[in-house]
Parts: structure tokens; C-alpha cells; sequence
């Protein structure tokens, strides 16, 4: 395994509460309340060929999740997309992961943080797929995760918070840690939900199956799969899907702005093919997102 260069040991240029800053130099207190409370909303986008995807999109749900955490932010979504260009073009890369984040900052420490100020930064840089393209290809395998999506009465689940992250984290060292590449995880019901950090969509008799996004993320790039299968004349129904259902699926994939689509070859005990109308749509996808496929 290649060494792996920690994220604070890189040259570039961070934008940081309105001004690109050397990459070294992006830095926040150790009392910064996100840091101890998880006062923290965030994006990942990527960029194609120098275009970032759904930038809007992302950048009005980074809003929206800070809203649903309790702080504003002063950037509009205009202004959010015009940093996340700038930072961009400053580190010169075309093909990129962007990363914005939102937090509530030092002012004030404990539970309540009503004088804390928001903050904003953004980050990016050169990441290829986010799993191994030739396992990809054949399918990833997943485990089952021994953490479940909690109730949407227990937190904001429209957000995009860094809280929310904790049990996946949780899941996915669980997973790799027996031998698996990720983990698709139940939700308090004991429904299928999603896996770590991506939608997960099945197939059977032609027909797409997944998830009602009502306890997780509802991804904008599940969004943008249902519309691409959709213009395909593709049904696709969204559901409670329960596991003893699994068994019946032919194909499972996930979708995310980090995953892209990927295909599964197994989860837990159920086992998948990669069929073609899995393919088609990593195939639409690519297409849509290289600017070879118009948006709708």
C-alpha cells in the first residue's frame, strides 16, 4: 500500500472565511466548538474536466444543513459557489474532490453555543475513484452493520452533519476489519437504509427498488440516478425494503458524489450480479456528469 500523506502535510491553497490562504496556514483552534460538539455541516462534490457537479445543489443543501443545526451562515449560495470555483482554479486542478465545510467556531464552549460566529472552508483536491475501480467492476462486498440509522425524531437527518457520520465510521472499521470493503446498514426499524456514505438502489425484474430516504440522507446523487433511470423509461419505486426481501434482489448498487455508482456483488449472506442495467447507468452517469449527457 501506497504511504499515505496526511491532510495537513500537502501544499495548496485552502479558502478559509472568505480568502484563499496557503494550505499549511488553514487552521482553527483546539477550543473550536464543532471540534467537542459536532457543530460541523459539510459537502463533498466533485469536479469534471474542471465543471463542478450540481455545485448549486450542494451548495444550497450546505446552507440548509447548517439551518437545521441552529447556525446561518453569511455566504449565499452564490457566494459558496463562487468560492468553491476559486478554489479550484487556484490549486489548478480540473478532475477534483471539493470538500466545503460549515462549523461553529471558539467564541464559546459547553452545550449552548449561541455567541459562537460560523465559520467556513474549502478544500479540494485530486482523488480517483473511491473504491478500487477493478473490485468495483466485479462488486463490492459488504457487511452488515452493526449500527443502525436512528429515527428522524432523534436528529435532524436532512442535514448534512458531521454527527451523523460517527456510526459510519464506526461501520465501515467494523466492516474492513473483517475483510469486507464497506457496510450497508439497517435503520431503527430494522429496514434497509444505506451504506456508509452512500444510497443503496436493487434491481428485480427490471424494475429499481430503493430506500424512502426518511432517516438518512436523501444524496443528491441518488436524486440524480432515479431521474437518469427514469428518462430511460425505468421504473423505480422508493419503499420500505425490509431484509428478508434481499434474497429476491438480482442486482444491488450504491450511489454517491464520492462512489459515484457503484456496483455490489454482495451484502451480508445475498449475493448480486452486475447486470446491465446496473452498467447502463454508471454508463449515464458518466456520460451526464462529463458533460456528454445533457441534464434533463
Amino acid at each position: 500500500m501506497a504511504a499515505i500523506i496526511p491532510y495537513d502535510d500537502r501544499d495548496g491553497w485552502i479558502w478559509l472565511d472568505g480568502e484563499l490562504v496557503p494550505w499549511r496556514d488553514a487552521r482553527v483552534h483546539v477550543l473550536t466548538h464543532a471540534l467537542h460538539y459536532a457543530s460541523s455541516v459539510f459537502e463533498g462534490q466533485r469536479a469534471y474536466g474542471g465543471t463542478i457537479f450540481k455545485l448549486s445543489e450542494h451548495s444550497a443543501r450546505l446552507r440548509r444543513s447548517a439551518e437545521l443545526l441552529g447556525f446561518d451562515l453569511p455566504w449565499s449560495v452564490a457566494d459558496i459557489d463562487a468560492a468553491c470555483e476559486a478554489t479550484l482554479k487556484a490549486n489548478g486542478l480540473a478532475d477534483a474532490y471539493v470538500r466545503p465545510v460549515a462549523w461553529r467556531g471558539s467564541e464559546q464552549m459547553g452545550v449552548s453555543a449561541q455567541a459562537t460566529r460560523p465559520h467556513m472552508a474549502i478544500a479540494c483536491w485530486e482523488w480517483g475513484k473511491y473504491f478500487d475501480p477493478a473490485l468495483a467492476d466485479k462488486g463490492i462486498r459488504l457487511d452488515i452493520a452493526p449500527w443502525r440509522r436512528p429515527a428522524p425524531y432523534t436528529a435532524p437527518v436532512e442535514a448534512k452533519a458531521a454527527g451523523h457520520y460517527m456510526i459510519c465510521t464506526l461501520s465501515k472499521h467494523h466492516a474492513e476489519n473483517r475483510g469486507f470493503n464497506d457496510a450497508l446498514m439497517f435503520d431503527w426499524r430494522g429496514q434497509v437504509a444505506e451504506a456508509t456514505g452512500a444510497n443503496a438502489f436493487f434491481v428485480r425484474g427490471g424494475v429499481i427498488h430503493t430506500p424512502t430516504p426518511d432517516c438518512f440522507l436523501d444524496g443528491i446523487t441518488r436524486r440524480t440516478v432515479i431521474d437518469l433511470a427514469r428518462r430511460r423509461g425505468v421504473e423505480v419505486v422508493e419503499r420500505a425494503i425490509w431484509p428478508e426481501e434481499l434474497e429476491s434482489f438480482e442486482q444491488m448498487f450504491l450511489t454517491g458524489s464520492a462512489a459515484e455508482v457503484t456496483f455490489v456483488g454482495s451484502a451480508g449472506p445475498w449475493s448480486f450480479e452486475v447486470g446491465e442495467l446496473s452498467r447502463q447507468l454508471a454508463r449515464d452517469y458518466d456520460d451526464l456528469v462529463n458533460g456528454r449527457l445533457a441534464n434533463a
